[in-house]
C-alpha cells in the first residue's frame, strides 16, 4: 500500500492493523534489504541507472 502511494494512518484503517505494526514491519523489512543489497551488490560497473517514479534515499557509507 506504501508504494501505491498510501499514507501509514490510510493503510491502518484499510487493513485494520495498527500504525506501529505497519512501522515495525517497514523497519524490518527495510533492514533486510539493506543486507541483500550490501552483500550482493557490490562493485558494479553501472554506466547509467533508469529508477521508477518512486522516489527514494540512497545513501552511502563513507568507506570507499
Amino acid at each position: 500500500m506504501r508504494i501505491e502511494g498510501n499514507l501509514i494512518r490510510s493503510t491502518e484503517r484499510m487493513t485494520g492493523i495498527h500504525r506501529d505494526t505497519i512501522m515495525r514491519l517497514l523497519v524490518q523489512v527495510g533492514g533486510g534489504c539493506a543486507l541483500l543489497m550490501d552483500r550482493e551488490m557490490r562493485d558494479l560497473q553501472s554506466k547509467r541507472i533508469q529508477v521508477d517514479e518512486i522516489w527514494a534515499y540512497v545513501g552511502r557509507s563513507s568507506a570507499t
